[in-house]
Order: structure tokens, then C-alpha cells, then sequence
């Protein structure tokens, strides 16, 4: 059986927990998240409501947003059924945690973070689930030791779940987070799965393992990503830096504007467009087939970019 409830209060305290590290690493001179709640207004496609926390000017964080978010529809839109035709004119159901943390310093990674349930069903009959999340790291400077340490975090999160479970969503990581207009990764990876609704080897309700792969993932984020920033934080950078991080920057919002599954079920779902939107970062700029001179800190960048066994 499908508990709504436990699933919203999971999700819910994931947001608060991970605001309130953010904050904690930020500092007591540092920036704090503005929440911002909001509600769909009757007569509206799409109903439901959420908080959107954002943060801008931190002393660490140039902008991030960590949003909840809780939805309902009369059906669900093409992006949720290009792989299941059956399901056109479902009615549905879609909650969750997504987040995206830009830090000001070069030297530092932007993470990616998102956990999901999507419960669809007609009216008189038994509702179903998938799930959907994953987290990935895109780095301006990478550092390999960061790297590791972030992949490690998230393989020890799914080695509970079975062999070989790890490499699937890592791999669907880096196939996922790819530009292929650019054929070149996004970043370095991480793990990603999406409509997940299968038990265990055991025997295992397929909602009820699905929901805690998901719990794991999403309780994995602070430890993979926080310490990294909590190390480069304090790293000198220059102009050059920043210019470099600008342009890398462009790569991220072009995966979200072009490819990304999440912001097209979003946007043509009705739903709000500052939440959906605020992953994008507030500085960016494009330049025409630029490319790093050989041997530069920049060059190296591209050199790690491959994916890799990175543990």
C-alpha cells in the first residue's frame, strides 16, 4: 500500500536537514535560505504547494535552492509517458526534494541532488509508484580526491541494495548527465535512477525497497558533498577562475534547458517556474568554440571529465 503521508514526511525532513547543514557551513556571518512557500490556486491544471528555499550573496554559496515540492494532476504529461503509453490520462501524484548548490569560489563544485516519488492511478483502481533521484558533482577545478570521496559516498549508500546496483546508477549517471549536442559529460557523475518500482532478490515489496533505496540516496547528500566545500572553500582564485567557472557554468544550464527530464515534466506540467528554474547560476557567460590551451589548470578539467571507476 501506498502511504502518502510517510512519504511526505520523509520529504520534508530531508529539505530541513540539508538547509539546515548548508546554513551550519555557511556560518553565523553567513547566508541563510529564504523560504518561500507557495500553493497552486484552485482552477489551475495542476494542484498542490511546496517550499522553495533559496539562498543568494552567501559568504559560500553564490545561489542555491534546496525545494520540496508536492503535486497533483488529472493526467500526467508526456515526459512521464513517453516509456509507458499505457499510462496517457492517468491521474497523478509527484513529490520529492531537489536541489542545486552553486559556491562562489572556482575551486569549489556545483552539486546536484534530487529524490522523487510519482504515484499514478484511475479513478477505482489500485494506485502505482516509481521513484526517481540521484546526485551528481560538476566540478570547475576537480580535484581527484574529491571526486573519489564523493563516488564513495554514494556506493556506500547503495551496497545495502544488491551487487551490482552501484555500477547500474552510476552508469546511468554518466549516460544521463550527458550533453549530446556537445558529446562531452556535464561533470564528473555521480548515480542516477529513475522509474524504479522492483523489489529485491528477497522478496521484497517493490514500494517499500524503492522507497528506501531512495531514503538512502537522499540521506547520503550532506556527507558526499559538504566536506568537499568545507576543504576548497578557503582556496585563493583570481579573475580568471571566476571567468573559467562562467563559461563551465554554461554547460550546466544548457543539460537543464535542453535535455533534463526533470524541468521538461515541470514546464509542461504546469508547474512553478521559479522553483523548476532555480537550479540555473547567476552568472554565466558562452563564448564561440573557445577551448583551454593544453597543459592549463583548465585543460585538466577535460582530461577528467571521461567517466572512470572512480572507486
Amino acid at each position: 500500500m501506498i502511504a502518502t503521508d510517510t512519504l511526505l514526511t520523509y520529504f520534508t525532513g530531508l529539505q530541513a536537514r540539508i538547509v539546515t547543514a548548508v546554513e551550519a557551513l555557511e556560518g553565523n556571518n553567513g547566508g541563510r535560505f529564504r523560504p518561500d512557500p507557495w500553493k497552486k490556486e484552485a482552477g489551475q491544471p495542476l494542484g498542490g504547494n511546496g517550499l522553495t528555499s533559496i539562498i543568494e550573496g552567501g559568504r559560500v554559496f553564490e545561489r542555491g535552492g534546496v525545494a520540496f515540492s508536492h503535486v497533483t494532476g488529472a493526467a500526467l504529461p508526456a515526459s512521464a509517458t513517453a516509456k509507458r503509453p499505457e499510462l496517457a490520462g492517468y491521474a497523478f501524484e509527484a513529490m520529492g526534494v531537489s536541489l542545486v548548490l552553486h559556491p562562489e569560489n572556482p575551486y569549489c563544485p556545483t552539486a546536484h541532488m534530487n529524490v522523487r516519488a510519482l504515484i499514478a492511478g484511475k479513478s477505482g483502481e489500485e494506485r502505482v509508484g516509481w521513484f526517481g533521484g540521484g546526485m551528481d558533482l560538476t566540478p570547475y577545478y576537480p580535484f581527484a580526491d574529491d571526486i573519489r570521496h564523493f563516488h564513495g559516498t554514494c556506493k556506500q549508500a547503495l551496497t545495502p541494495f544488491g551487487d551490482g546496483v552501484h555500477a547500474r546508477y552510476k552508469q546511468w549517471c554518466d549516460e544521463y548527465f550527458f550533453l549530446k549536442h556537445r558529446n562531452e559529460p556535464r561533470g564528473v557523475g555521480g548515480i542516477f535512477f529513475d522509474d524504479l518500482n522492483e523489489g529485491g532478490a528477497g522478496g521484497e515489496d517493490p514500494f517499500e525497497r524503492c522507497f528506501a533505496l531512495t531514503r538512502a540516496v537522499g540521506d547520503a547528500f550532506n556527507e558526499a558533498y559538504l566536506p568537499i566545500i568545507g576543504k576548497r572553500r578557503n582556496t585563493p582564485f583570481g579573475e580568471r577562475e571566476r571567468d573559467f567557472q562562467a563559461y563551465r557554468r554554461g554547460r550546466y544550464v544548457e543539460f537543464n534547458l535542453v535535455w533534463d527530464r526533470g524541468t521538461l515534466f515541470g514546464l509542461q506540467s504546469g508547474g512553478r517556474t521559479e522553483s523548476i528554474l532555480m537550479s540555473l547560476p547567476p552568472v554565466v557567460i558562452w563564448r564561440y568554440d573557445w577551448k583551454p590551451d593544453p597543459g592549463t589548470p583548465e585543460a585538466q578539467l577535460y582530461e577528467m571529465l571521461p567517466p572512470r571507476d572512480w572507486v
